[in-house]
C-alpha cells in the first residue's frame, strides 16, 4: 500500500518541477508581450503626449512683467509727477515642493499683511506649479524671508502704485488693485499706453528647477514699458479749488460738490475737482464705492436753467430772435395742459419783456418762447421748433455724447422730436434743462462753444508724454479722434456773452469786482427725480453755475462749471454762484491773468 500511494505522487502532474518552469517561461513571456504593447504605445503612439509631459516637467514660463507709465500733472509751466512706481516683490511659490506647513508659518511671521490667498486652497489644487501667495512685500521683509532659506519659493521684482499727493483728483487718477490691474480714473482709461505689455520667458529647468542656459526652445519676449503721461490738469490749481470746494461743503447744505475748469478755446481740462474724494493707495478702506466714479464725467443729470444758454443761441443763430426781440410773460405757460411755472413770480416781470432781461431772470416762459421761434410759430410750439431744438442739442452741441475725453464717460439722453407723449411739454422742459440727462462735461463743453466764437471742441486730460524730461505733445490712441465744428456763428456767440455779462454784471451775489475783465455766466437749480417723479419736498437738489472769464474786451481764457448736490430748502444755484465766484477770484490770482483795457 505505502508503495502504491508513493508511485501515485510521484506520477502526479501537478507538483512536476518542469511543469512549473514551463507555467513561469510563460507568466515571462506575457509579462514582456504586455511590457512590449505598452512601449509601443508610448513611444509610439502616445509619444507626443510623453514628449509634451516631460517638456512640461523641465520648462520654466516666467512673465516679465512691463513696468507702468508714471503720471505727471503741470504745475504752472512745469510737469510733476503725481503717480509714482516704488520696487516691492511678490512671493511665489511651487506647491508640489514647498512645504506647506513651512512656507505658511514663515510667512505668517514675517508677512501677514500682504498675504493673498488661502494656504489650504493653493495646496489642495491638484498639478499646480506656480502661485502668487503674497503681494507688495517690502524688501526689508523679503530679506528676512530669504534668510530662512526656504525651498521652491521665489521673490518676484514688480512695480507697486505710489500716490504722493494723497487724496488729490482722485476721481480723475483712479488706482491699481492687487492684480495690478488698473481701476477708474486715467489708471483704467489709458489702457496699454500707461500699462504697457508684459513679455515672457520660456527657459528649460533640470529637476531642481533651475534654468539652463541651453536650449533651441528657450524664448525672449521683451517686456513694453508703459509711456509717463502727462496731464493738462494744473496741480497747485486743483489743490486750490479742492480747498475752496471743501469750504463750501462744510459751510453749507451741500453733501457733494464739483468744480471744471477748461479752456474753451482748446478744449484742455485744467481742474476737474469731486468732493468728497478717498485716497488710491487706500481704496479698499472706501465704503461708500460712489466715491470712486467721476461726477463730471459719468453722472449725467438735469442742469435745469443752463440749458436757457442752448435754446437762446439757437434761436438766435437761426435769425428768429434777438436779445431785444420781446414777448408777453404771464408768468407761466399751459403746454400739454400742463402749467409750466417761473420760479420768479414779482409783479414787475408780468407783461411785456425782452429775451435779455429773460435771460437774466431766468424765466422758463422766455425759453419756451425761443422753442416757438424755432418753429415759426410765436403762438404755439410746433415740430418744426422741436426738431430745430433736436438738432441743436443733439448734433450741433452733442449733449448726448460722450465728449471724447480720455475717461469713462456716460452717454446723454435727448428725447426723441417725435416719439412719446406730451412731447410739447416735453421740449418745453428741455428748454429750461428738465426731461433730459447729461454730464457735466458734456454742458461744459457745449457751453465752451457758446462763448468761445461758436466752435465745438472735443475736451482733453492729456497734454502729452514725459520723455527725456520734457513734456511732448502727443495722442493717446484710444482717443486720437479730436472734433472741431463751427456749430454757431460769431455773431450769436458774441451775443451771447454780452447777455451772460448782463446776468453777472446785475447779479454780484457776493463777487468781488474786478475792473479790467469781463465775468458772465447762467445758475440753475434743478429738482431730483425719486421714485419716477419730481420730489416737490425739495429734500434734495442740484445748484448749478457755469460761466466765463476773460480780460475786457478779449475772448474769454476760462470757463468754470460748480455743481452742488445737498438739502433743497438751503441750496439753489445762487449758493453754487458763490462758489463759482470764489473759484474765479482765485484763478484771476493763481494765473495771474492780465486785466483788459477798458
Amino acid at each position: 500500500m505505502p508503495r502504491s500511494n508513493y508511485q501515485h505522487l510521484a506520477t502526479n502532474p501537478s507538483s512536476s518541477p518542469r511543469r512549473r518552469i514551463k507555467i513561469l517561461k510563460y507568466v515571462v513571456l506575457a509579462s514582456f508581450a504586455i511590457i512590449a504593447v505598452r512601449l509601443f504605445f508610448i513611444q509610439i503612439v502616445e509619444h507626443d503626449y510623453w514628449t509634451a509631459r516631460a517638456d512640461e516637467e523641465h520648462t520654466m514660463l516666467e512673465t516679465i512683467s512691463a513696468k507702468r507709465g508714471e503720471v505727471y500733472m503741470m504745475d504752472h509751466d512745469e510737469p510733476v509727477a503725481i503717480v509714482l512706481n516704488q520696487t516691492s516683490y511678490q512671493v511665489v511659490i511651487d506647491p508640489t515642493v514647498t512645504k506647506k506647513d513651512e512656507i505658511k508659518t514663515a510667512l505668517e511671521t514675517y508677512a501677514k499683511d500682504y498675504i493673498i490667498v488661502d494656504f489650504d486652497e493653493v495646496y489642495n489644487q491638484e498639478g499646480l506649479r506656480y502661485s502668487i501667495v503674497a503681494k507688495n512685500v517690502p524688501r526689508d521683509i523679503i530679506e528676512k524671508l530669504a534668510e530662512q532659506n526656504l525651498s521652491a519659493v521665489y521673490f518676484k521684482k514688480v512695480n507697486q502704485r505710489v500716490y504722493p499727493e494723497g487724496e488729490l483728483a482722485s476721481g480723475v487718477l483712479g488706482f491699481v488693485n492687487n492684480d495690478g490691474v488698473g481701476q477708474y480714473g486715467v489708471e483704467s482709461s489709458l489702457g496699454e499706453t500707461i500699462s504697457g505689455k508684459d513679455g515672457l520667458l520660456k527657459s528649460t529647468a533640470d529637476v531642481n528647477k533651475v534654468a539652463l542656459s541651453i536650449g533651441n526652445d528657450n524664448i525672449k519676449i521683451p517686456a513694453v514699458d508703459g509711456k509717463d503721461v502727462v496731464l493738462s490738469i494744473d496741480r497747485g490749481l486743483e489743490r486750490k479749488v479742492e480747498q475752496i470746494v471743501q469750504s463750501h461743503i462744510d459751510n453749507t447744505a451741500a453733501d457733494h460738490a464739483s468744480a471744471l475748469v477748461m479752456n474753451p478755446n482748446t478744449g484742455e481740462i485744467l481742474v476737474m475737482a469731486n468732493l468728497p474724494n478717498y485716497d488710491p493707495a487706500n481704496y479698499s478702506k472706501v465704503t461708500d464705492a460712489s466715491l470712486f466714479m467721476n461726477q463730471i464725467t459719468e453722472v449725467p443729470y438735469e442742469p435745469a436753467s443752463v440749458c436757457k444758454s442752448f435754446a437762446f443761441s439757437a434761436a438766435i443763430n437761426e435769425g428768429v430772435m434777438s436779445a431785444d426781440t420781446t414777448y408777453f410773460n404771464q408768468g407761466y405757460e399751459i403746454v400739454d395742459d400742463w402749467k409750466i411755472q417761473n420760479a420768479e413770480q414779482r409783479a414787475s416781470l408780468y407783461g411785456t419783456l425782452d429775451m435779455k432781461t429773460a435771460l437774466y431772470w431766468s424765466l422758463n416762459t422766455g425759453s419756451i418762447h425761443a422753442l416757438k421761434l424755432l418753429g415759426g410759430n410765436p403762438n404755439q410750439i410746433t415740430q418744426q421748433g422741436r426738431e430745430k431744438l433736436y438738432d441743436y442739442y443733439h448734433n450741433k452741441f452733442r449733449l448726448d455724447y460722450p465728449t471724447g475725453v480720455e475717461l469713462a464717460e456716460t452717454e446723454g439722453i435727448i428725447p426723441d422730436p417725435n416719439e412719446g407723449v406730451g412731447r410739447d411739454s416735453t421740449y418745453a422742459n428741455m428748454t429750461f434743462g428738465q426731461n433730459l440727462n447729461i454730464t457735466m462735461l458734456q454742458t461744459a463743453t457745449a457751453y465752451s462753444a457758446v462763448i468761445n466764437g461758436g466752435t465745438w471742441r472735443t475736451p482733453t486730460i492729456v497734454k502729452g508724454f514725459y520723455e527725456n524730461g520734457e513734456v511732448t505733445p502727443g495722442r493717446i490712441p484710444k482717443y486720437s479722434e479730436k472734433i472741431e465744428d463751427k456749430i454757431l456763428s460769431d455773431e450769436t456767440s458774441a451775443t451771447m456773452r454780452d447777455m451772460f455779462i448782463n446776468n453777472r454784471s446785475y447779479k454780484k451775489r457776493g463777487g468781488i469786482d474786478r475792473n479790467g475783465y469781463d465775468i458772465g455766466g447762467k445758475s440753475g437749480t434743478a429738482q431730483v427725480i425719486k421714485n419716477g417723479a419730481y420730489d416737490d419736498s425739495m429734500s434734495e437738489t442740484v445748484g448749478t453755475y457755469i460761466g466765463f472769464i476773460a480780460p475786457t474786451g478779449e475772448m474769454p481764457e476760462y470757463v468754470i462749471m460748480v455743481k452742488m448736490l445737498g438739502d433743497g430748502r438751503y441750496l439753489d444755484g445762487g449758493i453754487a454762484s458763490n462758489l463759482f465766484d470764489d473759484i474765479e477770484n482765485m484763478l484771476i490770482d493763481y494765473l495771474k491773468i492780465k486785466p483788459g483795457v477798458l
